[in-house]
């Protein structure tokens, strides 16, 4: 564990995730008809937006009509990306054998293919959960997130990049599956990298065709209003990603971890490492419906596979155990969390990069504490 992390005897750990386990064991024992009523009633609610919304879009001319169908389709795709596509690629409903809703077969309503988006993610991410140069979450390739990031004078962008990123996210989740750095070194051959491009031109052409062609021909002389509207419905869902992604991970007071400190982890070690590395977001049920409940972070990242309505059933309970464990739990609204990130952002654009990374009590731990 880092130096900044909480001290924990290896019994201790290893009883924090035998405790974890037990919680996992009876939330999927419970898995039953409620959940699979609820993600197909998300999908009813999904796809009634969309179709809303490409309505709407219809009568664009209309000023306040256009805006509404921009509203709807922005609603549609980020609930198509949160709450259905993220989840339903973690396997969270395989269970249910229905196909619509199965990880080996749903594609999101992203450019990014759902093959190269899981192995990025559901393995890279997941297993490697802040540890720095192997989660290539961390930085994106092109961000400085933490000060064991070497610095260089091209990170004095830092800020500007995040922002830039935050614009295009769709597409930098895409072009983030290629593995620029392990093509570099020459880790990844070109038959891979032709392979990966393939699959992503081929998704993209897909979405563009859709969002930027088809529908806006549909609309004939109102193809420029159209357009208009399905980017603005992309670029809304893509800053909303940005935000709920970053405020998971890049916080302050969330740790990150060195190969070393990672190597040869016991089970309860890994669990330590997913609460230490993740970050909650606190808002209403709307809110935690829109963010995909990523806003539960911490519950996801412990448990992975498991509907992700079940986050804010467990998270008080998740709360007490590292309570009784002396481990810190960060969360904290959208606001202060996003402005967290922010500050760090700025923060390790100049070389050093002060206390980022390291484990210091927020607010909501000196609560706990207290």
């Amino acid at each position: 564990m880092p130096p900044n992390a909480p001290a924990l005897t290896p019994e201790q750990c290893e009883a924090f995730g035998a405790e974890m386990d037990a919680l996992r064991q009876r939330i999927v024992s419970d898995l039953g008809a409620e959940d699979a009523e609820y993600i197909r009633q998300v999908v009813r609610v999904q796809r009634a937006l969309e179709v809303t919304g490409r309505g709407l879009l219809f009568a664009g001319f209309l000023p306040p009509v256009w805006l509404g169908g921009v509203a709807a389709l922005s609603l549609s795709k980020i609930l198509d990306n949160m709450e259905i596509g993220h989840n339903v690629l973690h396997g969270q409903y395989d269970w249910l054998r229905d196909e619509a809703l199965n990880s080996q077969t749903f594609e999101m309503d992203i450019v990014a293919p759902a093959e190269l988006w899981k192995r990025s993610h559901n393995f890279g991410h997941h297993t490697y959960t802040n540890i720095v140069g192997k989660d290539r979450d961390i930085g994106y390739w092109i961000l400085r997130l933490t000060p064991e990031q070497r610095w260089s004078p091209y990170y004095l962008g830092n800020p500007v990049y995040a922002a830039l990123l935050s614009v295009i996210f769709q597409w930098g989740v895409m072009l983030h599956d290629l593995e620029a750095e392990r093509v570099l070194s020459g880790e990844k051959g070109w038959d891979e990298v032709s392979s990966d491009a393939k699959k992503m031109a081929a998704k993209s052409l897909r979405q563009v065709g859709k969002d930027y062609v088809l529908f806006p021909a549909l609309t004939g002389p109102l193809a420029p209003l159209t357009f208009a509207g399905n980017a603005s419905a992309n670029l809304i869902r893509n800053l909303w990603g940005f935000s709920i992604i970053f405020c998971g991970h890049f916080p302050d007071d969330v740790v990150t971890f060195t190969e070393e400190e990672a190597a040869n982890e016991s089970r309860g070690q890994w669990y330590v490492r997913q609460l230490l590395g993740s970050a909650n977001i606190t808002g209403s049920k709307l809110f935690h419906l829109l963010s995909g409940n990523l806003s539960h972070q911490i519950e996801h990242h412990l448990f992975p596979d498991i509907p992700a309505r079940r986050y804010s059933q467990i998270a008080e309970e998740v709360r007490d155990t590292c309570r009784r464990y002396g481990l810190p739990y960060n969360t904290g609204p959208l606001h202060r969390q996003l402005g967290s990130v922010a500050r760090k952002l700025v923060r390790l654009a100049l070389p050093g990069g002060g206390p980022g990374g390291k484990h210091t009590e927020t607010p909501a731990t000196k609560n706990q504490a207290a």
